[in-house]
């Protein structure tokens, strides 16, 4: 490392030498980290590429899987849910036991580990679904429901200050990862009054194409609203808005 002696000032990145201030003191360092030819031949960076590798797909399949949730991901989702959707892909991947370390794909690995993965990690979907309620998808018909039974939104729904009422969502996506297309179909309830004693049941319905050859995400979501003069306006903040994956079906 070395110490600068002359009136000369400098921060910042110059060539391979980076300047810097420490201690009241300028400094200069020569740029370091391994070479990125390096990396790509040496053999001693192979579990690096591998990492590299897969770490790769799972963004990549993350991004496919955002995309097409896309409708229902602006309703609910945190700023963090690219990162961590993208780490659990990768866990997903790292479950393939047919290939290769560094090969291994989101295809043949088990995502079915998306199951559970909350959309909003700020509103967790099962604050929300306590409620009695069944989900079942169809891959022959393509359909999925949500059967909600009755229930008292006064005090089953937790409330939210200036929401007067929620709807609940579902969607059905299923996604061709590689390709970069999907089919999605996402379907909303009526309006919910959160000061009413009672509820009927809610039934929801969505579809996508018979028997499809995709893997297939069921989302479910509940999204706040405020009703003024009649109209319904969704609560701008939406860190209140649980929603999760509750389903991935496989072929």
């Amino acid at each position: 490392m070395a110490r600068q002696k002359g009136v000369i000032k400098l921060e910042g990145r110059v060539g391979d030498l980076s300047f810097y201030k420490s201690n009241g003191q300028y400094m200069a360092r020569e740029k370091g980290g391994v070479d990125g030819d390096r990396i790509k031949k040496d053999p001693a960076y192979a579990r690096t590429r591998e990492n590299g590798a897969e770490f790769g797909r799972a963004g990549i399949a993350g991004k496919e899987l955002r995309n097409a949730l896309n409708e229902v991901l602006v309703r609910a989702a945190d700023k963090k849910v690219s990162n961590r959707l993208a780490a659990k892909i990768l866990k997903a991947i790292q479950a393939d036991t047919t290939n290769r370390r560094g090969e291994r794909n989101v295809l043949d690995g088990d995502l079915t580990l998306l199951k559970g993965f909350e959309l909003n990690a700020a509103a967790p979907l099962e604050s929300i679904l306590k409620l009695s309620h069944t989900i079942a998808f169809e891959r022959a018909a393509g359909t999925t429901q949500l059967a909600i039974d009755a229930f008292n939104p006064s005090e089953e729904i937790p409330q939210v200050e200036g929401a007067t009422h929620v709807r609940f969502i579902l969607a059905t996506a299923a996604v061709d990862f590689g390709n970069q297309s999907y089919e999605v179909d996402v379907k909303d309830s009526a309006d919910v009054e959160l000061s009413a004693l009672e509820q009927a049941d809610i039934n929801l319905n969505s579809a996508i194409s018979a028997d499809s050859p995709h893997p297939v995400f069921i989302v479910v979501g509940v999204e706040y609203h405020q009703e003024v003069n009649g109209h319904m306006y969704p609560i701008q903040t939406k860190t209140h808005n649980p929603m999760a994956i509750v389903e991935v079906d496989k072929v």
